[in-house]
């Protein structure tokens, strides 16, 4: 089961169209692939708009593919989590949770990087 256990959500100004449960930048556009992220959008966001950020803690997020209980991960295409490969590792996937396909959400252990 997922579930959210945010210690710490900044509000983030959103510098692109910002879509909930991805991986977020510093500077409030979507995280690189293979890049550092600040954390997780709680919620959608246009331009100009404040989103509301996971720093800290756990998050649900968007999966860009597979990925196992417990395994490293990284920023992947769109803000999506993918298994770590030669990235920055933000996230571990949580204890029991796994993603099967593109499009699963799963629940992350949020990593500062």
């Amino acid at each position: 089961m997922s579930q959210n256990i945010a210690l710490l959500t900044l509000s983030v100004k959103a510098t692109a169209a910002l879509t909930a449960l991805r991986f977020v930048s510093p500077t409030g556009a979507v995280a690189t692939a293979a890049g550092n992220a600040v954390g997780v959008t709680r919620s959608d966001a246009a331009i100009g708009e404040l989103a509301p950020v996971d720093v800290l803690g756990t998050a649900q997020v968007t999966a860009g593919g597979a990925i196992a209980a417990g395994a490293a991960i990284e920023v992947g295409t769109g803000g999506k989590a993918v298994t770590a490969s030669t990235g920055k590792v933000v996230a571990r996937a949580a204890p029991g949770e796994t993603a099967a396909a593109d499009g699963d959400v799963l629940e992350v252990i949020l990593i500062p990087n």
